[in-house]
C-alpha cells in the first residue's frame, strides 16, 4: 500500500514529497562542490539512485525527506525531514540546501517544522549525523537547540552526532519561541542577515 506522504506549510514554504520533476535541481546539488559532506560529489548513476532512495524511503519507512517549495512562486530550495536508511543507528533529521538558495535561513524553517511534525507523530527524539568539517550544519543544528552527544553512536565514525531536544523540552520553552522569532526575521524582507550564513 502506498504511502500518502503529507504537506507541511511555513510561513514561506510549502513541504511536499518528492517528485520526479524535482530531481535536475537535486542532482545539480548533489553533483557538485557542495555535495562534499554529503558523501559526493555524486556521479550521474549515484545521484539517481540517491534520489530513488529518497522516495523509496517513505514507502519502506513511512516517513522521509521533503522537497521545500516556495510557497509564492513554487521554486525549490532543498531536502529536509526524516531519514534512517539500513544500519542507521537512529532516526535522523537531515536537510540540504541548493547552493543559490544558502543562507535565507530556508533549512532552520522547514527542519524546525519537520521536527514539530514527527514530534506531533510520536518521535521521542532525533539526531543529526554531520560532518565535523560541515561548520554551516553544526551551526543549524546548534540553532535548533541540538547539542553534541559524544556517547552515540555514529554512522561510520566520520560524522558526529548531534542530538535534538526532546519534545517535552522543546514545546512552549524560550528555545522554541527564538527559532520562531529568527524565522520572523528571515520572513521580513527588510532583514538583511549578517555574519555566518544559518543553513
Amino acid at each position: 500500500m502506498s504511502v500518502a506522504i503529507p504537506v507541511l506549510e511555513t510561513r514561506r514554504l510549502v513541504l511536499r514529497g518528492p517528485e520526479p520533476e524535482d530531481y535536475p535541481d537535486f542532482k545539480a546539488t548533489f553533483s557538485s562542490y557542495r555535495a562534499r559532506f554529503m558523501g559526493g560529489p555524486l556521479n550521474a548513476y549515484e545521484a539517481w539512485m540517491l534520489y530513488a532512495a529518497e522516495i523509496g524511503h517513505w514507502q519502506i519507512r513511512g516517513y522521509g525527506m521533503w522537497m521545500i517549495h516556495d510557497r509564492d512562486t513554487g521554486r525549490t530550495y532543498g531536502m529536509a525531514g526524516g531519514w534512517k536508511p539500513a544500519k542507521w543507528p537512529q532516526k535522523e533529521l537531515a536537510w540540504v540546501i541548493w547552493p543559490d538558495a544558502a543562507g535565507k535561513g530556508y533549512a532552520l524553517e522547514a527542519v524546525h517544522a519537520a521536527r514539530a511534525h514527527y514530534y506531533a507523530q510520536g518521535w521521542d527524539g532525533a539526531v543529526s549525523y554531520i560532518d565535523p568539517k560541515n561548520l554551516d550544519s553544526i551551526r543549524l543544528a546548534e540553532r535548533l537547540g541540538a547539542v553534541r552527544d559524544v556517547q552515540a553512536e555514529p554512522v561510520d565514525g566520520n560524522d558526529v552526532v548531534y542530538r535534538h531536544p526532546a519534545p517535552d523540552d522543546l514545546a512552549g520553552t524560550q528555545l522554541s519561541h527564538g527559532i520562531e522569532m529568527e524565522i520572523g526575521h528571515y520572513a521580513d524582507p527588510l532583514f538583511k542577515p549578517k555574519g555566518w550564513a544559518l543553513d
